[in-house]
């Protein structure tokens, strides 16, 4: 793997414990307990999120003070842990001063209370879904969107205070509502991330491309990201600066994550790359990735066609290893101006998800899936092996030759997450499951990934078409629709899973 450029930035999670004061002094012990439950909360969600955990509220006055404290912290979600029962009065203007998006946490300690020795204080320790439709409706007519997450604690012991089994790490009970928890944390660092990213637009958008013209301000109104725009001359001013010593670290770079290919057997412009293509690509990839750090980019988007045997036709025509490799480094690059799928690739790459550069190739009817994929570039780190370099006499529909990546992604589930646009110029997010199989592939020097989806591709593509999507997709590996989704909520966009 290669190292990441510029790490993801990690949510953060705002925590606090409910519970009801006049409990304190009639059930001694409970609010420690509950405090204990809420610790173990917090170290738990640690391992995905920067967890702010305020403590207890268990008064309208506290919860006020806790809403102030979490604006300080700049939270990305708060959690309200259902520890026991409260009034919905002393929890609300938690999210009244907060407007970080709302998660319930009705996470019962026990799988079973022990009905025969249970007193109202340890039934009181177990109570987080009693609350829980309270504070619901008290949201919802505020006005303030939340979720649930319901099941059980997931404690590995069991508290001394306790009259029953509180061992339920193993139980899907737990594994589930764990699983939702770390999901939603793990999609609050794409807005987090996003908000503070800067995505290079470099030369302009494929001339004729329609879906995929793109509003700066628009993107940057709706997921903060900051648009800088490129010059050709800007890359070429920096290839300029390039030693034989980059040069030759790119190459080693090159053959150790490329495999480097003989001629292709069936098409006549798809040839073993010279020495001469493979330097100049090094070259070209030493001179992105020093524009990457001297812009200070999260992510590019980029075409250029230049004019027929120009200094740019020649500089362009070699964007794809370089680009692929930046990909694999946490910056992905999406080809001919498409910026909305380099924000779909830059979501999967913040999850760890993968997110390389697709589109439809051909439906092979009898094995019943659908080729995605592209002349590049290609997230070599969910390739299926190592991906080839193929020299390229000519480039479809484009101008120049170069080299060319050709791979496929691994075989197993992958979701496709696409970004579009609609009418009212609103993002929407398009998500779809399916499974990358071991079927063949063209040797022509492009990325092809044969997909197979649950249903027939023809059903498939009508509904996938019907939604209006950009052409373009970015493929993750894994189920994630999930996941996918919870991001798209977090950033207000319309979601559609198929």
């Amino acid at each position: 793997m290669l190292e990441s450029i510029k790490p993801v930035k990690k949510a953060r999670v705002g925590l606090y414990t409910i519970g009801l004061q006049a409990y304190w002094s009639q059930f001694p012990g409970l609010k420690d307990r509950l405090i204990e439950y809420g610790k173990f909360i917090e170290t738990k969600m640690s391992q995905h999120g920067e967890v702010y955990n305020y403590g207890l509220v268990d008064s309208e006055a506290e919860a006020r003070r806790a809403g102030e404290w979490f604006n300080e912290k700049n939270v990305d979600l708060v959690f309200c842990h259902s520890g026991t029962y409260s009034t919905s009065s002393a929890v609300l203007p938690v999210h009244q001063i907060c407007k970080a998006p709302a998660i319930i946490l009705n996470l019962q300690p026990t799988e079973r209370i022990n009905y025969e020795q249970t007193t109202t204080g340890e039934w009181l320790a177990h109570c987080g879904a009693c609350p829980t439709p309270e504070i619901g409706n008290a949201f919802n007519r505020s006005g303030i969107k939340f979720r649930v997450v319901n099941g059980l604690l997931g404690l590995n012991y069991t508290p001394e205070i306790s009259l029953t089994n509180e061992k339920s790490s193993e139980r899907p009970e737990a594994i589930h509502a764990w699983s939702q928890i770390n999901d939603w944390i793990r999609a609050a660092s794409v807005p987090r991330t996003l908000r503070q990213s800067r995505f290079g637009f470099l030369g302009n958008t494929y001339s004729g491309m329609l879906d995929m013209y793109s509003d700066f301000t628009m993107i940057q109104a709706q997921t903060g990201v900051h648009i800088e725009v490129l010059e050709m001359c800007d890359l070429d001013q920096l290839l300029k600066g390039v030693s034989e010593a980059d040069v030759k670290k790119k190459m080693e770079e090159v053959y150790e994550f490329f495999e480097i290919s003989g001629d292709s057997p069936s098409d006549p412009i798809a040839r073993k790359p010279t020495l001469e293509q493979l330097e100049w690509s090094c070259k070209v990839a030493s001179a992105q990735e020093k524009l990457v750090k001297e812009f200070d980019l999260d992510a590019l988007t980029y075409y250029y066609h230049g004019a027929p045997n120009s200094v740019y036709e020649k500089l362009q025509a070699s964007f794809i290893v370089g680009h692929s490799l930046l990909t694999a480094k946490g910056i992905p690059c999406s080809g001919e101006g498409d910026l909305k799928t380099a924000i779909a690739m830059k979501i999967c790459d913040i999850l760890g998800t993968g997110g390389s550069f697709s589109e439809i190739v051909v439906v092979d009817y009898i094995d019943e899936t659908i080729l995605l994929g592209h002349d590049g570039p290609f997230h070599l780190a969910i390739s299926d092996g190592k991906p080839i370099l193929r020299g390229m006499g000519l480039y479809h529909g484009k101008q120049g030759s170069g080299v060319s990546v050709e791979a496929k992604v691994k075989t197993g589930p992958i979701t496709t997450l696409n970004v579009t646009q609609t009418g009212d110029g609103k993002l929407k997010l398009i998500i779809s499951e399916g499974v990358s199989t071991d079927g063949p592939i063209m040797r022509i020097g492009n990325t092809q990934t044969p997909v197979k989806f649950n249903e027939h591709p023809d059903l498939y593509m009508e509904r996938w078409f019907h939604e209006a999507p950009t052409h373009h997709c970015a493929m993750s590996i894994g189920n994630n629709a999930a996941l996918f989704s919870k991001a798209g909520e977090l950033l207000n966009c319309k979601t559609v899973t198929l």
